[in-house]
């Protein structure tokens, strides 16, 4: 095709469309550095300046896509939250035996600490915080909701099937699930000193994570 061939309005989408993608790409480097940051050293440790320099980019742009440090906080932490939700319902838990989809949960949960300690820094700050900035989000009380409803089905399909015991909530069960693994990734260190032992050894993280599993398991069978 020959330049003059182009048509005027396509000529014009080309520089919109490389745009767009230019602001996608910035916008999500800044998310990830600033991901970083504020994991790393907290809300208040965490500064513009060096996420900016460490993005490559003028530190206007943080506030141009952002407006604040604060909605950039905001933002960070509604990543994480989106991000375990969605792999979490990527699982497809509902093709398994309610006992197997309950421990393939289980190990997903675990294994998300093993990959990555992001969502436990980040967890900490803003508890440290009283979640004063999550409160503001309009998107993180939903997030939560269908691994809820989910596990729900779980234990509906175990009790009909006899398998799993009547009269287990899924909201106490999803947070003793996530505590039981939560806790001992974010007490990891001080636990590896007071027991003389390296927690951090996979091997010493595989005994864990079958504990685990099993615990949870004989909670709830039948």
């Amino acid at each position: 095709m020959r330049e003059d061939d182009v048509k005027p309005d396509e000529a014009a989408a080309a520089p919109r469309l490389v745009r767009k993608r230019d602001s996608a790409g910035t916008r999500a480097r800044i998310l990830n550095v600033a991901t970083r940051e504020f994991a790393n050293k907290g809300f208040e440790g965490a500064k513009t300046d060096d996420i900016a320099d460490r993005a490559r980019i003028n530190k206007r742009m943080i506030y141009h896509y952002f407006s604040s440090k604060e909605q950039l906080y905001l933002a960070v932490l509604e990543a994480v939250y989106d991000q375990a939700r969605s792999a979490e319902h990527r699982l497809d838990l509902e093709r398994l035996e309610p006992l197997d989809a309950l421990a393939r949960f289980v190990e997903f949960t675990f294994d998300s600490f093993v990959r990555d300690r992001t969502f436990i820094n980040l967890l900490a700050t803003e508890n440290r915080q009283r979640a004063k900035v999550l409160k503001k989000s309009d998107r993180v009380n939903t997030m939560n909701s269908p691994i809820i409803a989910a596990i729900d089905g779980i234990l509906k399909a175990g009790v009909d099937k006899g398998t799993i015991r009547p009269g287990l909530d899924a909201l106490q069960l999803w947070i003793t699930i996530t505590g039981v693994c939560y806790f001992f990734f974010s007490n990891i260190y001080t636990l590896s000193v007071i027991f003389d032992t390296d927690f951090e050894k996979p091997d010493v993280i595989s005994e864990r994570r079958a504990h685990v599993v099993d615990f949870v398991l004989r909670g709830v069978k039948a």
